[in-house]
């Protein structure tokens, strides 16, 4: 079952259950899926690779929300936007721990060679596309300066 099919009969679900912050996140990633299939250039039909980036891009764009509602000290749109990404996280999979995402930062490091601070652009263009989806860009970033010290 593709995505959109999956979010479809979720929202169906949803609907009958009467729970509104499941069926707001799951009409939002629908709107992403369809402005991505009929984009111009587009196929009509997403690849898994770009399923994930819709999904990944939902859930970067409400955390940006969220930390902007923390700031301002807006409570009530702060936990819409928290109730949203918790939605869409489960069609994600699931995220590497900080341990986890050591590990496979170091055997990206030895498989590359990169030792040095310089040498991070090189780690980074393949993290990112490794562990897309398991791991925050931000959280990846992070982690590889701390190995590269």
């Amino acid at each position: 079952m593709s995505l959109k099919q999956q979010i479809d009969a979720d929202i169906k679900q949803a609907m009958l259950a009467r729970d509104q912050d499941k069926l707001r996140a799951l009409r939002a990633v629908k709107s992403l899926i369809l402005l991505e299939e009929t984009k111009e250039g587009g196929t009509g039909e997403l690849k898994p690779d770009d399923e994930m980036k819709v999904l990944i891009k939902a859930v970067k764009q409400r955390r940006d929300s969220a930390d902007i509602y923390r700031q301002q000290n807006r409570p009530d749109l702060l936990a819409i936007e928290e109730a949203e990404i918790a939605v869409i996280e489960k069609y994600l999979p699931s995220q590497l721990s900080e341990d986890e995402l050591k590990a496979k930062l170091q055997a990206i490091m030895t498989r590359v060679g990169a030792s040095v601070p310089s040498d991070l652009g090189k780690v980074m263009g393949i993290a990112s596309k490794e562990l897309a989806g398991q791991a925050d860009g931000k959280a990846i970033s992070a982690m590889v300066k701390q190995l590269l010290q």
